[in-house]
C-alpha cells in the first residue's frame, strides 16, 4: 500500500442546501452510481481497510441501507452540528483513527490514478493545473517552501488548487482541538492554515467536486466521457458515433442499465433488418442509428462501474446477429441472381471474421490486440465503418457495390490482422 495508509475518513455530514433536496450529497447518483459508492470502490481497490464516515445522525438509516445493499462496511462518527463546519467534522473523527489516514470529501469524485498518486504524499494534495474543475470556482492555495500559507476561493494568483484530498497524521487533531476551543465554526481551510500543512502535487489527474446541480450534470458528462474505451474504435466512432452516444449515455445513465441499453440496441438493429422489406433507405439510416447506440451500453457500464466479461461477450454476439439479419434481408429484398450470392456470403463471413480474429486473439493471448498491435487501429473495416459505409452506399443506390466492397474489405482486413498478429508475436 503506498505510504502505508490503511484507513480513510470521509466527511459526509454536510447539509447540501444548494442541491435542493433531502438526499445527502455522497448518496447522489452520478452516471448510475452514488458518489460514495465510487469512493468506496476505489479505496477498497487501493487497499484501504478501514472506512470512517462522518455523517449527520438523521441520515444514519440511509447510509446504513446504502452500505448493506452494496456490501460495504464503515464506522460512523456523528456530527450533530454540521453548521460548525467540515473542520469540526474532522475533529470529531479523532477517536476513530489510529495513525496516518486519508481524508476525503464526501462530495468529491476521484480517479484511481489520482488517489494512488495522492497516497504517496503527505498533507494536502494540490493540483497546479486542474483539468476537470472550473479554476474560478475551485478553492485556491498559496504555497511557500512546500507548505500552505493561505487557502480560499478569493485568492489571487494561486500556486495550486485544493483537491479535497489529504494524507494526515494524528497530530492534526491537536490543531483541531485548539480551534474547537477557540471558535464555533471550524472549516478545513482554518485547519490547513493553522497547521501549515505540507502539499503534494497531483497534476492533471481526474478529480472534481459536486456542490450544485450544475456540478452534478457536469460530473455526469465527465464520467461518461472518461468511460469511452481507449482502443478498438474505428474512425466513424471517433469522429461521429461517440460524439452522439456519450451525450445519450449522460442523459440516461441514471435510468438505463447496461443490459437495458444492450437489448434496446439489439432490437433497433433487428428492426432495421426487418425495415428493408419496406424501405431500404430508412433501414440503412436505422442501422446507422443502432451503430451509434451500440456504444451506449459500454459507456454506461464503464461509467457506472458495472462492466463484466459476460456483458461484453453477449453484446458482441448480438452485434453479429444484427449484422447478419441486416445484410441478409438487404440482399433478399434486392433479389440478387444466384450467381451473386457467393459475394453476399463472402460479405457476411468477412463481417463476422473481423471481430472473431481480434476476439480470438484476446482468448488465445489474454491481451487486447489493439493495445498489443497499435497499427491495427488504423486498418479500415471495423464494424462502425462498415455500417456507415452501408448507409451511404444504400442511400446512393449502390447495393450490389456494397456487398462487393464488404466482401473484399473485410477479408483483406482479416488477412492483415493475421499478418500483424504473426509479426507482433515473432518479436
Amino acid at each position: 500500500m503506498p505510504g502505508n495508509v490503511t484507513q480513510a475518513v470521509i466527511l459526509a455530514a454536510g447539509q447540501g442546501k444548494r442541491m435542493g433536496g433531502s438526499t445527502p450529497k455522497p448518496l447522489l447518483r452520478v452516471a448510475g452510481r452514488e458518489i460514495l459508492y465510487r469512493s468506496l470502490v476505489l479505496l477498497r481497490d487501493l487497499g484501504i481497510e478501514k472506512i470512517v464516515l462522518v455523517i449527520h445522525p438523521r441520515h444514519r438509516e440511509r447510509f446504513e441501507e446504502f452500505l448493506t445493499e452494496n456490501g460495504f462496511a464503515a464506522e460512523f462518527v456523528f456530527n450533530e452540528a454540521p453548521e460548525r463546519g467540515n473542520g469540526y467534522s474532522l475533529h470529531l473523527a479523532r477517536s476513530a483513527v489510529d495513525g496516518r489516514f486519508l481524508l476525503l470529501m464526501g462530495d468529491h469524485l476521484y480517479g484511481e490514478d489520482f488517489l494512488r498518486e495522492a497516497l504517496r504524499g503527505e498533507g494536502l494534495a494540490v493540483d497546479p493545473k486542474p483539468r476537470y474543475v472550473d479554476p474560478d470556482e475551485a478553492t485556491k492555495v498559496a504555497i511557500r517552501d512546500g507548505r500552505v500559507t493561505a487557502i480560499g476561493k478569493d485568492l489571487t494568483d494561486p500556486d495550486a488548487y485544493d483537491t479535497g484530498c489529504f494524507v494526515l497524521g494524528p497530530e492534526i487533531f491537536a490543531v483541531t482541538e485548539e480551534l474547537a476551543a477557540a471558535q464555533m465554526a471550524i472549516e478545513l481551510s482554518d485547519v490547513v492554515c493553522r497547521a501549515r500543512l505540507p502539499v503534494h502535487e497531483v497534476r492533471g489527474k481526474f478529480w472534481t467536486d459536486v456542490d450544485t446541480p450544475a456540478d452534478l450534470h457536469r460530473a455526469r458528462r465527465l464520467l461518461v466521457a472518461r468511460a469511452v474505451k481507449g482502443t478498438g474504435d474505428g474512425i466513424i466512432s471517433r469522429l461521429i458515433n461517440r460524439k452522439i452516444s456519450t451525450r445519450i449515455s449522460a442523459l440516461v445513465a441514471n435510468r438505463l442499465t447496461p443490459w437495458g441499453a444492450t437489448w434496446l440496441t439489439f432490437g433497433i438493429g433487428v428492426l432495421a433488418g426487418a425495415l428493408n422489406a419496406v424501405s431500404p433507405a430508412a433501414a440503412a439510416v436505422l442501422y446507422q442509428v443502432s451503430s451509434i447506440l451500440d456504444g451506449v451500453d459500454g459507456e454506461i457500464a464503464r461509467a457506472s462501474l458495472r462492466t463484466s466479461p459476460f456483458g461484453g461477450w453477449v453484446d458482441s454476439v448480438l452485434d453479429r446477429y444484427v449484422d447478419i439479419v441486416y445484410l441478409t434481408s438487404l440482399a433478399a429484398v434486392h433479389g440478387f441472381p444466384a450467381g451473386f450470392w457467393p459475394v453476399v456470403v463472402g460479405a457476411l463471413l468477412g463481417s463476422v471474421l473481423v471481430s472473431y480474429t481480434t476476439e480470438r486473439y484476446r482468448a488465445a493471448f489474454g491481451e487486447d490486440m489493439y493495445r498489443e498491435v497499435p497499427a491495427l487501429r488504423f486498418v479500415p473495416g471495423k464494424r462502425d465503418e462498415r455500417i456507415f459505409l452501408a448507409m451511404v452506399l444504400v442511400l446512393l443506390g449502390f447495393v450490389q457495390e456494397l456487398f462487393w466492397t464488404l466482401a473484399i474489405l473485410t477479408h483483406l482486413r482479416v488477412l492483415l490482422t493475421l499478418f500483424l498478429g504473426y509479426r507482433g508475436n515473432r518479436r
